[in-house]
């Protein structure tokens, strides 16, 4: 199955103050109708990195067979850690970057590479929000889970989908 995935994350300009992602999965089913199915979460006391890696996290978490995907995201360090080869060089160096530097949000980059292991993935960067409605979607649902009531921390994700 082929499926697009369009991902966005808020953390509001405040590291302290509510995030929150959003993403929206589409794909056409084996009877030619497309379907959509949205994800949206809140978030406190995180950073807007953090939001980016878990509305793609998510969104491939929830497919739930193997699946060709198109991954679009506003988030060109996301997209670039993919394209630009820096996961592979962050590996051969045990999570270290540069200088002998460490790595942020480790624990989401190894989900986000679990998440995608059983998946044929193609990440692609699109600026703003030019030409693309439904990223402007995702970022509706990103902040709206910023201003919703649900908002978790990182580690109550898994109970909460």
């Amino acid at each position: 199955m082929y499926v697009k995935i369009y991902t966005d994350g808020a953390a509001r300009g405040n590291p302290d103050g509510p995030g929150g992602y959003g993403a929206v999965l589409q794909y056409v089913d084996s009877k030619g109708q497309l379907h959509e199915r949205e994800l949206s979460r809140g978030y406190k006391k995180t950073t807007n990195n953090r939001m980016e890696l878990m509305a793609a996290i998510v969104a491939l978490e929830a497919l739930n067979r193997p699946c060709q995907v198109e991954l679009f995201s506003d988030s060109k360090y996301l997209v670039d850690a993919f394209n630009q080869h820096w996961i592979d060089s962050w590996l051969k160096k045990n999570w270290k970057r540069g200088k002998n530097q460490d790595v942020k949000n480790v624990d989401l980059w190894k989900r986000l590479l679990k998440a995608k292991e059983p998946h044929q993935v193609t990440f692609r960067w699109v600026k703003g929000h030019a030409d693309n409605p439904l990223n402007e979607r995702c970022d509706q649902l990103a902040t709206s889970a910023a201003d919703g009531s649900e908002l978790y921390t990182d580690q109550g994700l898994d109970s909460t989908l």
